[in-house]
């Protein structure tokens, strides 16, 4: 079973926004997409709870800066009283990265970028579309664990052969919550770590700083250059493809530009094809929830590198779309629960990987 879009059905959206004028561009610009209908606006949290009430939309973009009651404390109300799939619309600042955090830690289930200098509002519209078609499929019930504030305690692990692994992991919709889970359940001394997730720039920033406070482990938005070591996780920074490369013995990143790829900058299939090439069998490969097919194909390739590979399974994920594709391609060697990656890596690090195991 995947994502629940009935093409026939037009998913209803309201959208809340101070701005008359961002009111306005949005609801042009959600028109054009003949899946979706723009049931009403709203310009604070008080009119939109009556109009939630009244148009029962399927998804609700959100803007957190809003006079009389504040984006943040309007979700948590919400989600409380009438949960529903809502995509944060925030500003491209620090500030707007951090209060996006905020809106997911509170429920919400992705966040986009406002229309503006930074980026086009044909950039912001086409991922908007996207993430509100992702949205309308997304599992509310399904809810990562909060992880423990603060570092959990550095755990050892006994890895005599390991220091040359790399894990590679790759997330969409639903990957804040479910990465907040994953990577914090690693040890210390766990192999170098790539990940990607579909988020915008400035916004990985302030998401790899949350987790580099959560985990054991270092974790920092990548820069160009940086080695991948054992005990170190790197993000993709939004708006930029990373690619794994190597040196002699020395595992690297690579940040560049260049076309979206599955309509994603960064994408999961540009992660793990490098992966796949420069790494091969000391590789372990993990697609979580997700919107599309990002990734899937190379989660096949990665397995015939010798690579281990695992997917999330269905009754975990908020959208069950990535995990699906890969699947169906027989791409993942093992299938889990969210709560079972990060000791699945784990165990595969401890493994030999053996090539050709298809």
């Amino acid at each position: 079973m995947g994502l629940n879009i009935n093409p026939d059905k037009k998913i209803k959206v309201l959208v809340v926004d101070d701005s008359a004028i961002v009111r306005k561009i949005l609801s042009r610009e959600l028109a054009y997409d003949p899946q979706i209908e723009v049931v009403g606006t709203a310009p604070d949290p008080y009119i939109a709870r009556d109009r939630i009430v009244a148009l029962k939309p399927d998804v609700l973009t959100l803007d957190v800066e809003m006079p009389r009651m504040d984006g943040i404390t309007f979700l948590r109300k919400l989600m409380k009283h009438f949960p529903m799939p809502v995509i944060v619309v925030s500003s491209l600042t620090a500030q707007g990265g951090k209060t996006a955090m905020e809106a997911i830690a509170a429920g919400a289930v992705d966040v986009v970028c406002k229309p503006g200098s930074a980026y086009t509002i044909g950039d912001t519209s086409h991922a908007l579309i996207e993430k509100i078609k992702a949205a309308s499929a997304a599992r509310l019930s399904v809810q990562a664990s909060k992880p423990t504030q603060g570092k959990k305690p550095a755990e050892v692990l006994s890895m005599t052969e390991t220091t040359d692994k790399i894990f590679a992991i790759g997330a969409s919709t639903g990957g804040v919550q479910a990465l907040s889970e994953v990577l914090p359940a690693l040890p210390a001394n766990a192999p170098g770590t790539v990940v990607v997730q579909h988020m915008p720039a400035k916004f990985t920033t302030t998401f790899a700083e949350r987790l580099d406070s959560l985990c054991a482990m270092e974790v920092k938005e990548a820069q160009d250059g940086d080695a991948i070591v054992p005990g170190r996780v790197l993000l993709a920074p939004g708006g930029f493809h990373m690619l794994v490369r190597r040196s002699g013995a020395r595992y690297y990143v690579e940040i560049k530009t260049g076309p979206q790829v599955f309509h994603q900058r960064p994408s999961v299939e540009v992660l793990f094809n490098s992966v796949a090439k420069f790494v091969g069998p000391n590789a372990i490969g993990a697609i979580l929830t997700g919107m599309g097919a990002d990734g899937a194909a190379g989660l096949l390739n990665l397995r015939h590198a010798g690579a281990h590979t695992l997917a999330q399974d269905e009754k975990s994920c908020i959208v069950f779309g990535m995990p699906m594709e890969a699947i169906k391609l027989d791409a993942a060697e093992k299938v889990v629960p969210l709560q079972e990656v990060a000791k699945t890596l784990i165990m595969f690090a401890q493994q030999t990987a053996t090539a050709g195991k298809i």
